[in-house]
């Protein structure tokens, strides 16, 4: 370890915490959010143009126990797919204002849904009270680009500026953050530095640290350190200073791409810049060391931490159980899951998949058996990445068979039921097997549970075709085909 890196990690338990919020627990698995559009005010103060709509809420707000929120957790439990939305719109149409259907897109967003998310926006726009607001589009391009739907986020940009309003440095962030979001990241990177340029020629537009920490992240994760270096100089020379978020996404991006020396570095400029670390980064640091089996760095981190003001939260535990279990270091894991009771944290359900997966790792399928069974058992709400985890260990240990099984009995039994991605998952695994009579009977399942796979589902499958025989690639390729042309006919 070198002498500049020992001491940036150990200098790590150093700085003082008091001035950091401890209610931001990202856990470092995650996505970095750059930006978090809030809800507009009331309609008749809304402001038109190119004001911001990015208002602070007030010190006392209590949004989850607020009365809008539980007008829309109501339309959301009634909404079934199959009672339309609009209509229950119109059921309460004398209650429903934009700080709902703000809440709406954000539900909307979570799942499939976009395009109802459209139809709110139609009604909104039908409504007396509605008045065309910055915030509004860039709520709506921000769930459109989620959902890879970069040209419906170009439209409403261009519906935006047709309806009357003049884009502002918000609208912007979210048309960039809809960009990253498409398949060809080296096209986006390049429309994105085009907008970056064109806003700091707009007096309204220009960039803000929210920019800057969004177009940092996408080139650390695109592993281009001169673009990186270069950003970092034009913000040190700007009138923003580069914050929390700053350090900790492109560390975060660095980390996951394995690029450790970078991520050190950035480390050493968080320091020289005098940026306390938070509890972010710390995870940040436990998990890239852990990908990489470095635990010896690991376990600095880990020790500097509880050392620290700062105090580990379950995905730091996540996070190393998961890295041990890649390295077959079953005891380890199971230590650090024992220290999570001893330290007085309940285990979530992301604490026992990475328990099922680590125990996977190390070959015992059967104790990962047991806590699937236990955590059914539990009568406890069940998540369907949790049966994922239990197919995913029983497929990478070459039995597909019992994942068969398994899957037979969530489909009957459940819950949880399987989903699009857990047919996903074990439509790779088993042309990655070169199950054939498996894949059939997979396919069946999901036309009779009414999944029909999409143009999304196969492209993400044939991940799976490099490392199978041509003979499976062919037989893939038919059944894409076939399901297309069913998909087809079931529309005519």
């Amino acid at each position: 370890m070198s002498p500049n890196v020992s001491s940036s990690l150990s200098s790590l338990q150093l700085y003082s915490f008091s001035s950091l919020s401890p209610a931001f627990t990202l856990p470092s698995t995650r996505c970095y959010k750059s930006t978090r559009p809030h809800l507009p005010p009331r309609p008749t103060t809304i402001a038109v143009s190119s004001v911001s709509t990015r208002h602070k809420r007030k010190s006392g707000a209590k949004p989850d126990n607020s009365e809008a929120r539980e007008l829309v957790r109501g339309l959301m439990r009634n909404f079934d797919g199959e009672r339309p939305l609009i209509s229950m719109l119109n059921k309460y149409v004398k209650v429903v204002r934009t700080e709902h259907c703000f809440l709406l897109f954000e539900e909307l967003g979570k799942t499939d849904k976009w395009l109802q998310c459209l139809e709110v926006f139609r009604w909104m726009q039908k409504q007396r009270w509605y008045i065309a607001d910055n915030g509004v589009y860039s709520k709506l391009i921000s769930v459109m680009g989620k959902k890879g739907q970069t040209r419906m986020a170009m439209w409403l940009f261009s519906e935006m500026r047709n309806s009357g309003c003049r884009p502002d440095t918000s609208v912007y962030n979210s048309l960039i953050s809809a960009h990253l979001h498409s398949r060809d990241k080296s096209k986006a990177l390049k429309k994105v530095l085009g907008y970056f340029d064109k806003m700091k020629g707009i007096e309204r537009c220009k960039p803000n640290i929210v920019t800057y920490n969004i177009l940092l992240r996408a080139f650390a994760q695109a592993q281009d350190v001169n673009q990186v270096n270069a950003l970092f100089k034009e913000l040190g020379e700007s009138i923003l200073s580069p914050d929390i978020f700053t350090f900790n996404g492109v560390m975060d991006a660095y980390g996951k791409n394995g690029m450790i020396k970078e991520m050190e570095s950035v480390l050493s400029r968080m320091k020289s810049n005098q940026c306390k670390p938070d509890i972010i980064t710390f995870n940040v640091l436990i998990d890239s060391y852990g990908r990489r089996q470095d635990f010896d760095k690991m376990e600095l981190v880990f020790k500097s931490l509880l050392r620290s003001k700062e105090k580990p939260t379950l995905p730091t535990f996540n996070s190393m159980i998961t890295n041990y279990g890649k390295a077959r270091l079953k005891e380890k894991a199971e230590h650090v899951f024992n220290k999570i009771t001893d330290l007085g944290y309940a285990p979530n359900f992301i604490t026992y998949e990475s328990l099922i997966m680590m125990y996977g790792f190390c070959d015992c399928v059967s104790r990962a058996r047991e806590i699937f069974d236990e955590k059914i058992e539990s009568k406890k709400e069940m998540k369907v990445s949790t049966l994922n985890a239990m197919l995913e260990v029983y497929c990478m240990n070459g039995l597909p068979m019992e994942a068969d099984l398994l899957l037979e009995r969530a489909r009957k039994k459940g819950p949880p039921f399987p989903d699009s991605s857990t047919y996903k998952l074990l439509y790779k695994a088993y042309t990655k097997a070169d199950k054939k009579e498996l894949l059939d009977k997979l396919l069946k399942s999901m036309d009779s549970d009414g999944i029909v796979p999409n143009k999304r589902f196969f492209l993400d499958a044939l991940g799976a075709f490099g490392s199978s025989s041509p003979a499976s690639q062919e037989s893939a390729g038919r059944r894409a085909t076939d399901s297309g042309r069913l998909q087809r006919s079931a529309k005519t």
